[in-house]
């Protein structure tokens, strides 16, 4: 953090763009208020069951609003825009999916993670197909998780670059020691509480630049209005059954929904936030009301892009970018007054740190609890300190991997939320196939399961790395293709075979209780759906 503020403190006099002192100092204590409330949270901390699930009992509506802001890093906030730059707002077709994949999490894994008393998603793969397929499983989402947000830590660095000029290196550095600390003082309750508070400063931050915007186009929101129709970029649907387009109804209502459903069912970041919750109703209802919310922030961020479409266009001439992730930065640099700048840097880092934080503790919590050794006898401090370290380990890891990112890859074309939504579909389509096998087919063995996972990824790294079964399927469709790939030959597989394996026992079955006696009554297995 400190290495942050100092470049921080350098801007003025190393870089071309100059912020404005109340720029600057808008910049500086935000940052300094998110390690400082990480800090506050911390004294909270009593141990490692406090650090990763906030003592299960955090409230619904800042659950809400942590998982909308966890799925909304830096990437949508300025990619985005640059879609809708580009190509208009029909991309909002596809969180019209998102919601419908909600509602299939409520409805089928949910009362899974309420049954007892677990930390990660894949402890319930544990229960139904043995260790193994719960370390596979863990050890595919650590390991993606870091690399997809090492690229979301990239492009924050990315956005200080552009706007005051200097290196990636510093500015990743600096971003990723500001949220390591945040995160490893605060845990979990830091976590979801500043996320609620980072979603309304980005949401304040797009709402600010679009009013910047129309008070600088020639017309206003009139314009806005009639230059878009007329170019098509407010083209709300697209009922085309292409399956190389990204943004049609039918990639949005079927590979949007199997996106989320895997994203937000199978996916440790999100499933922490449920588990987080004072009781099931509690969790199933951020979960459903987050589709919404969603929906209206995509939105909202597609007319931002539409509206800066209509800006440029009337600019003579009309410049040319680089990528669309580099459109919305620009305008923030060239045309924002003073003052306005630093809240829209501001709203960015909050974007960032919302998903980058949230990785690290979800991280830190699939490490220990899924793949680090169990040891008897291992006392909540010892934990509690394995887990900190655990989160640093991690970030240090997203720094080297956003570092990367900047060396081999310093002109990105492409979008980037585009690639890193396709990274999600890939690998949580995978764990969506095998909790799907365990939770829907009693045959299904513990093999069958690994041969599954093995034999998906083997697929979809043909469809996206070669020349695919499909070629050119568009990223909406990846959750769908990887998990089907997945459940149908892992039930292939455990038929061949079948009797391999003991751990068979269906995932919605609770073992037997023993047998009550009149002096020792039965009691019933934790469920915390009631509180």
């Amino acid at each position: 953090m400190l290495l942050g503020l100092t470049l921080l403190a350098n801007l003025q006099t190393s870089a071309s763009f100059k912020l404005s002192s109340l720029d600057l100092a808008i910049l500086v204590v935000y940052m300094l208020l998110v390690v400082g409330f990480g800090m506050l949270m911390g004294r909270r901390q009593k141990d490692a069951s406090d650090f990763m699930l906030g003592g299960r009992s955090l409230p619904t509506w800042t659950i809400l609003l942590s998982i909308v802001a966890t799925e909304t890093s830096t990437v949508t906030f300025l990619s985005i825009p640059g879609v809708a730059y580009n190509h208009g707002v029909a991309w909002q077709q596809i969180p019209l999916g998102y919601m419908i994949g909600r509602l299939l999490v409520i409805l089928i894994l949910m009362p899974r993670y309420f049954q007892g008393e677990i930390f990660t998603a894949y402890e319930v793969l544990e229960q139904r197909f043995g260790i193994s397929v719960k370390r596979v499983a863990s050890f595919l989402f650590v390991l993606t998780r870091t690399l997809a947000d090492g690229l979301r830590l990239f492009l924050t660095a990315l956005v200080l670059q552009i706007v005051v000029g200097i290196p990636l290196t510093n500015s990743v550095i600096g971003v990723g020691i500001a949220t390591i600390l945040h995160t490893f003082m605060g845990g979990m309750r830091a976590v979801v509480w500043t996320d609620a508070v980072q979603f309304l400063l980005y949401i304040l931050g797009a709402i600010v630049a679009l009013l910047v915007i129309t008070s600088q186009v020639d017309g206003g929101w009139q314009t806005i209005v009639t230059v878009g129709s007329e170019a098509g970029r407010l083209d709300f649907f697209d009922m085309s059954w292409d399956l190389t387009k990204v943004d049609t109804l039918w990639a949005g209502l079927i590979g949007g929904a199997i996106l989320s459903f895997s994203t937000h069912g199978v996916d440790q970041m999100m499933v922490q936030r449920y588990l987080s919750a004072k009781n099931r109703a509690a969790a199933n209802t951020a979960l459903a009301l987050s589709g919404l919310v969603v929906w209206a922030q995509f939105v909202l961020f597609l007319v931002l892009g539409v509206a800066l479409f209509v800006f440029y266009g009337q600019q003579d001439p009309v410049p040319r970018f680089e990528g669309g992730d580099r459109i919305l930065p620009t305008f923030l640099v060239d045309h924002m007054p003073t003052g306005m700048i630093g809240l829209l840097l501001g709203a960015v880092f909050a974007a960032a740190m919302s998903t980058l934080s949230s990785s690290l503790n979800s991280s830190a919590t699939a490490l220990l609890k899924d793949l680090w050794p169990k040891r008897v006898g291992r006392t909540a401090q010892r934990e509690l300190r394995l887990v900190r370290s655990f989160t640093v380990l991690f970030g240090i890891a997203q720094i080297l991997v956003a570092l990367s990112t900047a060396i081999l890859a310093k002109d990105v074309q492409k979008s980037t939320v585009n690639s890193v939504l396709a990274i999600a579909g890939f690998t949580t389509g995978l764990l969506l196939g095998v909790f799907l096998l365990g939770r829907f087919k009693t045959g299904a063995n513990t093999r069958g399961a690994l041969i599954g996972l093995v034999t998906g990824f083997a697929i979809m790294s043909y469809q996206h790395f070669g020349p695919g079964i499909i070629p050119g399927l568009a990223w909406p469709w990846y959750a769908l293709l990887a998990s089907s790939s997945v459940f149908f030959t892992g039930l292939l597989a455990s038929r061949i075979f079948a009797g391999s394996d003991t751990n068979t026992t269906a995932p919605h079955t609770s073992p037997p209780s023993p047998p009550s006696t009149p002096s020792t009554p039965s009691t019933p297995s934790p469920d915390r759906q009631d509180g």
